[in-house]
C-alpha cells in the first residue's frame, strides 16, 4: 500500500539532497513533488492544501543544523533530512488525534455499531473485530443485522463457527428490533461486546439511513465505527461527511488497505470528519486487521520502514520464544541449516504477504521499494524442496551440495527442476554466509534480535544503528533474507537475475582481428 505517496515524498527529498540550507526556492520545488503525490494518491484537495501550508510555515521557519547528537553517536544531517521529519511530524498529526481505543466501558454489554456503504467489508470486520475482543479476554456476541444482502446472515454465521464466536439472527425483516433483542440475548447470556452487523447503504437512500438512525437510538451504542473501502479514494471523505452528520461517528475502520497503492483514505478521514482511525484491514486472513497507528504508516509513507510493526507481526506468529533465540543464536554461530531456513519460510508465510513484509523493513530510504509484485510463489517452491530432503540432508546441507544423486532424487520427489533445486541452494548460501556475517557484528545486528529477541532491545538497536549497518554492511540483505539499503537481491521472489556483462564495443573487437591477421600475413611472407 501507499507506494504512490511514498515515491512522491522520496522525490521531493531528492530535490533537496545536497542543500545544506532551506529556502523558499528550493522548499516550493519539493512541495510541488508532494502535491503531485497527494492527488494522486487520491487525498482530498483541500486535505492536501492544509498539509503542505503547514510543512511550508514550518519548514522556512526551520533553523538547519548540519550535526546531530555528540561523542561517538554524532552524525551528519541535511535540509532534506529536516524536511522528512517535518513531514512526519505533520503526516503523524494529520492522520492522529482523538482516542483510537475502543469505548467499551459504561454498561454492560457494550455496543459496537458498523456501518457503511454496500460492499466495503463490514461483514468480515464484524468477525476481525470479534475476533481481536476474544483474545483480548472478552466476550462478544455478533448480531446479523443485514436483512439485505442474500447470504449476509450465512456468511456472519459461517465466521462466527470459524473464530467459535456465538451469532445472534432471526428470521425478521425489522433490522432494528433484530438489534434490539440482540443486546437482550447477549445481556441474558454473559456476553460483555455486541457487535451489531447492519446492512450496507447509500447515504442518499434515505429510507435506509433512517432505519439506521433508529437502530442507533434504541441500543444507545458505546462505538459507531464507520467502515470504508480505502479503495474507493476522494469517496471515503464524502461518505464519511454524510455519515458523520446523521450519526455521529466515534471512529473509522479502513478496509482493504493492502490492496491500494494509493492511499489517500487514511490521510483524510479523520482530517475531515475528526474522529479517529481506529483499525486498518491488511488482507483477507481473519487475523489481519491492525490497530492503526499513524506515526508508523507515516513512517511508511516516507520510506522509513514500520519496525515496531514488524515486531508485532513476529511477536504474533512465534509459538516458541525460547527456541527461537536458540535457532537465532546457532545461526549467527554459523550453524545455520535447511531445517532453520524451512522454519523462517514457515514463519513469512503466517506473517502474511511478502511485500507487505517487505514494507515494513526500515532500508528503503534511498532505493525504495522494488518494482512490482514481490511474489510468494518461490517461498512455497522452497518449502517443498525443503520437504523433500530427508533429516539427515536437512540437517547437513552439504550431503546435498556435493551428491549429484541426492540432488536429482529430491528434484523428483518434490516435482520440481535441478534449476530450481540449484537457485534454493543458492539463496541458502547466500544466506549462510550472511548470517556469520551479522553474527561477527557487535552485538550481532539486525538478525540478532529476530526472531525471538526481546523486542524493545530490537528498539534501542535500530534508534541508534545506522541503515547501511542494519543491512550487513552493505550486503544489501535485512531478516531472513529481505531486502537491504540496495532493494531485493538477484534471484530473490519477483527480482531480476544477476545482471549481465557490460556491452563490448564490438567494432573495435573486429579493428583488432583485423589488424591481427594482417600481422601474421605479413609474418607469413
Amino acid at each position: 500500500m501507499l507506494e504512490v505517496l511514498t515515491k512522491g515524498f522520496r522525490a521531493a527529498r531528492q530535490r533537496l539532497r545536497g542543500e545544506t540550507a532551506l529556502t523558499e526556492a528550493n522548499i516550493d520545488t519539493a512541495l510541488r513533488d508532494l502535491r503531485r503525490a497527494l492527488l494522486e494518491g487520491d487525498v482530498s484537495l483541500d486535505v492536501a492544501k492544509r498539509f503542505l501550508a503547514r510543512v511550508k510555515e514550518k519548514t522556512l521557519g526551520q533553523v538547519v543544523k548540519l550535526k546531530a547528537g555528540g561523542g561517538e553517536a554524532q552524525v551528519r544531517v541535511s535540509a532534506g533530512d529536516h524536511f522528512t521529519r517535518i513531514c512526519q511530524e505533520e503526516l503523524t498529526e494529520l492522520m492522529g488525534g482523538g482516542d483510537p481505543s475502543l469505548n467499551l466501558g459504561g454498561k454492560v454489554p457494550a455496543v459496537i455499531l458498523l456501518v457503511g456503504l454496500q460492499g466495503s467489508g463490514k461483514t468480515t470486520t464484524a468477525a476481525k473485530l470479534a475476533r481481536n475482543l476474544k483474545e483480548a479476554g472478552h466476550r462478544p456476541l455478533l448480531v446479523a443485522a443485514d436483512i439485505y444482502r442474500p447470504a449476509a446472515i450465512d456468511q456472519l454465521k459461517l465466521l462466527g463457527e470459524r473464530l467459535a464466536i456465538p451469532v445472534f439472527s432471526e428470521d425478521s425483516a425489522d433490522a432494528p428490533g433484530i438489534c434490539t433483542r440482540g443486546v437482550g440475548h447477549a445481556r441474558a447470556n454473559g456476553h460483555d461486546v455486541v457487535l451489531l452487523d447492519t446492512a450496507g447503504r447509500l447515504v442518499v437512500d434515505e429510507p435506509l439511513m433512517r432505519e439506521l438512525e433508529k437502530i442507533a437510538g434504541r441500543t444507545k451504542p458505546n462505538e459507531t465505527l464507520l467502515i470504508c473501502d480505502a479503495m474507493i479514494g476522494q469517496e471515503a471523505v464524502t461518505t464519511a461527511t454524510a455519515f458523520h452528520e446523521r450519526l455521529e461517528l466515534t471512529g473509522a475502520i479502513l478496509t482493504k488497505m493492502d490492496g491500494d497503492a494509493r492511499g489517500g483514505a487514511a490521510l483524510s478521514v479523520r482530517e475531515v470528519t475528526g474522529v479517529p482511525i481506529k483499525f486498518v484491514g491488511m488482507g483477507e486472513g481473519l487475523d489481519r486487521l491492525e490497530p492503526f497507528r499513524p506515526d508508523a504508516i507515516a513512517s511508511r509513507i516516507l520510506g522509513m520502514g514500520d519496525v515496531e510493526g514488524l515486531m508485532d507481526d513476529f511477536s504474533r506468529v512465534i509459538e516458541d520464544e525460547a527456541k527461537a533465540e536458540e535457532d537465532a543464536r546457532r545461526a549467527l554461530q554459523g550453524e545455520f541449516d535447511f531445517e532453520m531456513f524451512l522454519d523462517q519460510i514457515q514463519t513469512l508465510q503466517k506473517m502474511g504477504p511478502l511485500g507487505d513484509l517487505v514494507a515494513k523493513l526500515p532500508f528503503f530510504q534511498e532505493g525504495g521499494l522494488p518494482e512490482g509484485p514481490i511474489d510468494d510463489s518461490e517461498f512455497r517452491k522452497a518449502k517443498t524442496l525443503i520437504q523433500s530432503m530427508t533429516r539427515e540432508e536437512r540437517r547437513r546441507p552439504s550431503l546435498v551440495e556435493r551428491d549429484s544423486s541426492r540432488r536429482r532424487r529430491i528434484c523428483k520427489g518434490s516435482g520440481s527442476s535441478p534449476k530450481e533445486l540449484k537457485e534454493l541452494l543458492n539463496k541458502y548460501q547466500m544466506m549462510r554466509n550472511l548470517m556469520g556475517l551479522l553474527g561477527e557484528q557487535a552485538g550481532g545486528g539486525l538478525m540478532a534480535r529476530i526472531p525471538g529477541m526481546k523486542r524493545a532491545a530490537q528498539l534501542a538497536q535500530l534508534r541508534n544503528m545506522d541503515p547501511a549497518a542494519l543491512a550487513g554492511g552493505g550486503a544489501g540483505l535485512g531478516p531472513m533474507g529481505l531486502p537491504g539499503a540496495g532493494g531485493l537481491p538477484a534471484g530473490f521472489p519477483g527480482q531480476p537475475g544477476p545482471r549481465r556483462s557490460p556491452k563490448v564495443d564490438r567494432t573495435k573487437q573486429k579493428s583488432k582481428r583485423k589488424a591481427a591477421r594482417k600481422a601474421r600475413k605479413r609474418g607469413k611472407r
